[in-house]
């Protein structure tokens, strides 16, 4: 595949971002470059970015926390005049598959909340600095910091203008952010989102949309003065890093990947992506020093660097796999050895960082637009945070009592301490709380069996998975629901999916990934946006977009 993209890169390649780093404090320079757009046919003026700026910005903002334990305060800044960032570029979006536009804006979201977190989680503060014009998904951009500051020159401002410009919306949580986090008002938020442009000085503070504003001749003083403090606050301790060196991949021509951890076998005329999770072939490290020894290859890290990578390349590469099945080979009991290493030092900044990795990436399959079932087969691994995968997938099924031929371990699943709270879903609740949330006696007897190998009786006498089969059944009964789920309308099964996987409460995130994510998705094929004459198409043309005026 020529256009295959690739979600890896290291510091040396960037083309698009600087980082300056002095000790708890760390500069990073929004620099795009104009002619480093993914594809041909636009250029990346006014610091405007596509799917390749951010799949930079997310690398910075992981090894922000993994490579630079030590910054307490990151000062986001552009690295050009007149302009913060003008948001995502237009002649991009305009040519892009609609598949694309929808999963850059959702990867966009999710780098955006590992941003936002990063104070909660690893006390690394980030904060915008405004200088220029800073619109749509720049604002976003600045949104999801900590604290914005404005410069207030009489020329720079902050807008929101998808609406009346482009006939679309901010895509990456600007709505949202708006009412939720910053609780600006919402007669003020309609004023806001329906100007081209945008709000300037005093009056952007008075509405909250930012946090302060500084005159032009002490803005950099005050900004540096602002990060000191911020740093002076922050209780963290100083901690040297770990380097993240590239992954072992191996891609084949008919889509397999190969990892250390992990491979992807790809079945294109099946529609499926089957991802087969190695269980670890060592001991644990004995003590944290000896996982900050090993760093990057630690079994726990490693797997989550390579899953990552493995989700993030099915949902842009291999489109029409519509259903990920995941498997695992290995010992449970190895699983939840090299785990408790983690849990039994979890405020060690390592071990830390590690267990907040696999909530978000967790997090990154719960939003993945595909059905996605699990098969616990006899031999399989599904323990502890790997068990995890069971309660994020659709359905499941399970190997019961021993099938011939076969002597591998009967099937088990053993639950711990991830399972019970550890890696909440975006609605805040663990995933099994959100499985059971008409039967909580059924929670409360799941945790009285944390540790213990529940064999296909038992876990389906807990509810920890969907199915159960024999030897006479298994074959059949899991080729039939593939090959039925490989009939439905994909547009109905995502819509369906995304409906039912988080049930419970509504938060932020939630309204991000759900309500918005819809919306904008919906938008994105409307006529009135990205139609010929839509405003996306004529958008620099100096003729407005054509409208059909009906509501709906």
């Amino acid at each position: 595949m020529g256009d295959m993209i690739n979600f890896e890169t290291t510091p040396s390649q960037y083309r698009h971002w600087r980082v300056e780093y002095d000790g708890e404090l760390a500069r990073l320079i929004m620099d795009v470059d104009e002619t480093g757009g993914l594809f041909e046919g636009y250029e990346l003026k006014l610091n405007s970015y596509d799917l390749g700026v951010d799949i930079e910005l997310a690398d910075i903002v992981q090894r922000m926390r993994f490579e630079h334990p030590e910054v307490k305060v990151v000062v986001l800044q552009s690295g050009k005049d007149k302009v913060f960032c003008a948001g995502a570029n237009i002649r991009m979006l305009a040519g892009a598959a609609h598949a694309h536009k929808v999963n850059f804006c959702k990867f966009t979201n999710e780098t955006r909340n590992a941003m936002e977190m990063a104070e909660t989680e690893s006390s690394q503060k980030y904060v915008a600095a405004i200088k220029g014009a800073c619109a749509g998904g720049g604002y976003e951009l600045a949104l999801a910091c900590n604290h914005i500051m404005l410069v207030d020159d009489g020329s720079s401002t902050v807008a929101l203008p998808e609406v009346p410009l482009l006939a679309v919306l901010p895509g990456t949580g600007g709505l949202t952010r708006l009412t939720d986090k910053r609780q600006v008002r919402r007669d003020l938020c309609d004023v806001f989102c329906a100007m081209e442009e945008g709000v300037r000085g005093a009056r952007a503070h008075q509405w909250r949309l930012v946090d302060e504003v500084v005159s032009n001749s002490k803005f950099d003083e005050t900004v540096a003065a602002r990060a000191a403090e911020f740093a002076a606050e922050s209780g963290k301790a100083s901690h040297t890093g770990i380097a993240l060196p590239a992954l072992q991949k191996d891609i084949a021509a008919d889509g397999s990947v190969r990892y250390s951890t992990l491979e992807i076998e790809v079945d294109r005329p099946g529609a499926t992506a089957t991802l087969i999770i190695a269980g670890p072939e060592t001991t644990p490290p004995a003590d944290m020093a000896a996982f900050v020894a090993e760093g990057a290859d630690a079994y726990m890290l490693r797997l989550a660097r390579e899953l990552d990578d493995a989700i993030l390349h099915l949902r842009l590469n291999e489109r029409e796999a519509g259903l990920l099945i995941f498997r695992s080979e290995g010992d449970p009991a190895a699983v939840l050895a090299h785990e408790a290493l983690l849990h039994d030092n979890a405020d060690h900044w390592l071990a830390n960082e590690v267990l907040l990795y696999w909530k978000r990436v967790l997090k990154r399959v719960d939003v993945t637009s595909r059905s996605m079932t699990a098969l616990v087969e006899h031999g399989s691994c599904f323990a502890g945070v790997l068990a995890e995968l069971l309660f994020a997938v659709d359905r499941s099924y399970m190997m019961e009592d021993e099938f011939e031929g076969d002597n591998r371990p009967i099937a088990t699943i053993t639950l711990s301490g991830s399972n019970m709270g550890m890696m909440p879903m975006a609605n805040g609740l663990s995933r099994l709380a959100t499985r059971f949330l008409g039967e909580p006696e059924t929670l409360t007897a799941v945790e009285a069996a944390v540790g213990t190998p529940l064999d296909a009786d038992a876990a389906r006498d807990h509810g920890l998975v969907t199915f159960a089969y024999d030897d006479v059944d298994w074959e059949d009964e899991v080729r039939i629901f593939i090959e039925e789920r490989a009939s439905f309308s994909p547009d109905a099964m995502t819509g369906m999916e995304a409906n039912l996987r988080f049930a419970g409460p509504e938060t932020m995130e939630t309204r991000i990934f759900g309500r918005l994510t819809a919306w904008q998705n919906w938008i994105f094929q409307r006529p009135n946006a990205a139609g010929e004459e839509g405003a996306l198409q004529r958008y620099g043309t100096g003729v407005r977009g054509k409208y059909n005026m009906e509501r709906v």
